[in-house]
Order: structure tokens, then sequence, then C-alpha cells
């Protein structure tokens, strides 16, 4: 019985792999982080279907990833890519703050671990 999830059985494996080669890491960095922010802003209810999708809980981990993300690769990706990456995670951590019912105490919000305190 041949096992038809490896990679090798995986049809356009080899294409995607050169593909994903071709890309460099901070494109990567950087798609991944607005994708992360995008996902944030739709948990916040902050797009034109308000709180259909609102889900603090989920805004919270997203934004932790998102800061995490930005921490670590900060270094690698120059300050034309990380400024706005970082005022977007800032407005993403305000807006947070101000959706929640009982807000963190500073210092305590989603990924202010890596950020420090945010204050409007």
């Amino acid at each position: 019985m041949s096992d038809t999830t490896t990679p090798e059985a995986t049809p356009g494996y080899d294409a995607m792999a050169r593909d994903i080669a071709e890309v460099p890491a901070v494109e990567v960095i950087v798609t991944v982080a607005v994708n992360l922010m995008s996902a944030a802003a739709v948990k916040l209810g902050l797009t034109d279907e308000g709180d259909a999708h609102k889900d603090l809980d989920e805004a919270r981990k997203l934004i932790h990833a998102l800061a995490g993300l930005m921490d670590g690769s900060t270094t690698e990706i120059s300050s034309f890519h990380a400024a706005p990456l970082r005022d977007g995670l800032k407005s993403l951590q305000l807006a947070f703050r101000e959706a929640s019912v009982v807000p963190d105490a500073p210092g305590q919000g989603p990924g202010e671990k890596y950020t420090g305190p945010v204050y409007g």
C-alpha cells in the first residue's frame, strides 16, 4: 500500500519548493506580519462587518504572535519594513485596550511582553 501524503507523492511539491526558495526572507516575514495584523483587526471588530467576528481572546493571541515576530525579526528586516509594522502593531494594541471591558494593567496587554507598555 502506498502513502499518498508524502511530499514526493504530492503534485507540484517540487514547483512549490522552488517558488518558496525564490522568495526573500524579508518578504516572507512581512507577509506573515500583515496576515497576523489583518486577522487581529477582524477579531477586534475593526472591519466593515464590525462585531460579527469579534473575539478578543483570539485577537490577543494574534497580537501577541505579531509582537513576538516583530521582536524576533527587527534586526533582520530594514526600518523601511519594520516601522509601518510597528505602527500597525501599536494601533492594534491600543484598539485591543479600548475594546476590553476590563483593560489589562500597563505592560500586561497582548504583545506588551515584547513591546513594553502601550499608552494611547
